[in-house]
């Protein structure tokens, strides 16, 4: 486990990997499609061969003294120890018969050369791995040479190679140009060379040409012999720096650049090239429209579709601001568009036909007796302080509403005595509001149970009728009399049935009788009722609100009344 431990942490530096920092590039050169980079910082030759290869080239081959001429031209002078693609495989070799490289190769895998510039003579034997350093140090006249050393010795840099299928010169600035001294360019390749001193640039390397803000790119077109500068941008630029891109003239007037072809050629989608024009090619030269002109062949113009307008190089479109008109176009708020434009009304105004007009609030004329809160545009509903809900049968009204058996009442804050509380309360102690419980005060007759509820009661009607409600409906036979259950008048017996017969006379005085003496008790009971609330209550003005006085109440008032008059008999 121990050995697996170190392996992890000195593997990847045994292997050249996090030995070293990251090297920096410090000059590079191309000749033709061959380019060279200078990176300095101190590197095992296999840790400068893999950062070569992670910038898609390779440790420099110096097969020919242009290649040589090349190294003293990044160095200047410099006396460093760089290494280079040359590498003795591992084994004794007999340097005298192996020729000019003494049986070193190449990173390639080769050992082709013209040049060689070893600094000691060849030894009689040569054992490997041995790796090839170049410096000036050793040499009197002052030139690189080469030294053998071993690979795993730090040199000061390393040399790397590129190789591209095409390349760019640089650009060229006119003499006569506008401006032409002022004109600066920079370079940037794709290996990271970056500067304005360049012989050659190879395909993908960029430039950015100031003072214009124009930035070119070295591509090779497919079914080009050679690449060339240029952008996806279509049209010329500048006409001073590599006549503005235009395989034929270049026309600078007024600030804008226009490339010109011959008589006999048409532009291509460039604006930059020419060719010979085909039967269909005006709709592919012009952004939106090409009208081709028939008294002279191979002429067109281009035109733009509402909105917009020819752009200077006369082939593409550009947006028209149209709210920069004067007079605007649109009456308040004005938002361009491409090829049109949008109108728009301030806050508080609604558009309407094409028009601002000042919006109307929903809520004017409302007759809301607490609140009025807009719904859209053209609606409203009526809302209530906390504690009220709307009326059902009046919904701009507000009515105290309590779902608890006890609440706040609702006092007067000029008047604190006076309070009131929701339909189906009490006012208990001043300013409290009890819920009365129904069901004691004897309702739901002739129903199977009562359930009171905050504010309110219900009657269970029974297995015969799935209807709850404030009143059972109910009708029932006993000893073959029908009884009414909702405080209706008896319903006489059926003719043809059984029963016995009383005098008519004596029947009715019992009955008068016994209805006097009931009413008499119930006036009583609710007269001490009566007392008894006024006390509880502190609020000489505060309303009694409670269900008996309800339609419903009156009803089991009479049933009680019906039920009892046999008694008195």
């Amino acid at each position: 486990m121990l050995q697996v431990l170190l392996l992890s942490v000195l593997g990847p530096a045994a292997l050249g990997l996090l030995e070293f920092p990251e090297p920096q590039l410090q000059g590079s050169q191309c000749v033709e499609q061959d380019c060279y980079g200078l990176f300095r910082g101190p590197a095992t030759f296999r840790f400068a061969s893999q950062a070569c290869q992670g910038l898609r080239g390779h440790l420099m081959t110096v097969r020919s003294s242009v290649a040589a001429d090349v190294i003293s031209l990044l160095l200047s002078g410099d006396s460093s120890r760089l290494w280079i693609g040359l590498k003795l495989p591992p084994g004794c070799r007999d340097s005298g018969q192996l020729g000019p490289l003494r049986g070193f190769q190449w990173v390639t895998g080769d050992n082709n050369t013209s040049y060689n510039r070893w600094a000691r003579l060849p030894q009689p034997s040569l054992c490997g791995p041995l790796c090839v350093a170049v410096s000036a140090a050793r040499s009197a006249s002052g030139e690189q040479v080469w030294e053998e050393e071993l690979c795993t010795v730090e040199a000061d840099g390393f040399l790397c190679e590129f190789h591209f299928t095409a390349s760019c010169r640089p650009l060229t600035v006119e003499p006569g140009a506008t401006a032409a001294t002022s004109v600066s360019i920079t370079y940037r390749t794709p290996f990271g060379g970056r500067g304005a001193d360049f012989q050659a640039l190879p395909e993908g390397s960029s430039a950015v040409v100031a003072p214009f803000g124009v930035e070119l790119v070295c591509e090779k077109r497919p079914g080009e012999a050679e690449a060339r500068w240029g952008r996806e941008e279509p049209g010329a630029w500048d006409c001073g720096v590599e006549n503005g891109g235009c395989q034929h003239a270049c026309n600078q007037s007024a600030g804008a650049s226009l490339c010109l072809c011959p008589a006999d050629t048409a532009p291509q989608a460039d604006l930059r090239s020419c060719a010979a024009p085909e039967e269909h090619s005006c709709d592919k030269l012009c952004e939106h429209f090409c009208v081709r002109n028939p008294d002279v062949p191979g002429s067109y113009s281009c035109m733009c579709a509402t909105g917009y307008k020819l752009a200077a190089n006369q082939h593409g479109c550009e947006d028209v601001d149209d709210c920069m008109q004067v007079p605007s176009p649109c009456q308040q708020l004005c938002v361009n568009k491409q090829g049109g434009f949008e109108c728009h009304c301030h806050r508080g105004y609604d558009m309407v036909n094409g028009e601002c007009v000042e919006s109307v609030d929903p809520c004017v004329g409302s007759n809301c007796e607490y609140q009025c809160q807009p719904l859209g545009k053209t609606d409203y509903r009526c809302v209530c302080a906390e504690g009220f809900v709307p009326n059902p049968q009046a919904p701009h009204k507000c009515q105290m509403f309590c779902n608890q058996t006890s609440c706040s009442a609702d006092c007067d804050p000029n008047n604190p005595d006076t309070c009131q509380c929701p339909e189906g309360y009490i006012l208990d102690e001043g300013f409290l509001c009890t819920d009365i419980d129904e069901c004691d005060n004897g309702n739901c007759l002739g129903a199977d149970s009562c359930r009171n509820l905050p504010g309110s009661y219900e009657c269970i009607c029974g297995s015969d009728s799935a209807q709850a409600g404030t009143d059972c409906d109910l009708t029932t036979v006993s000893n073959g009399v029908v009884e009414g259950g909702s405080g209706e008048a008896p319903v006489s017996p059926t003719p043809g049935a059984t029963s016995s017969s009383s005098p008519a006379g004596s029947v009715h005085s019992g009955v008068l009788i016994g209805v006097s003496i009931l009413s008499l008790c119930l006036v009583v009971e609710l007269l001490a009722l009566l007392c008894h609330l006024r006390k509880k209550q502190d609020a000489i003005q505060a309303k009694l609100e409670y269900k008996c006085e309800v339609p419903a109440k009156e009803v089991v008032l009479q049933h009680v009344r019906t039920e009892q008059t046999p008694q008195i008999l």
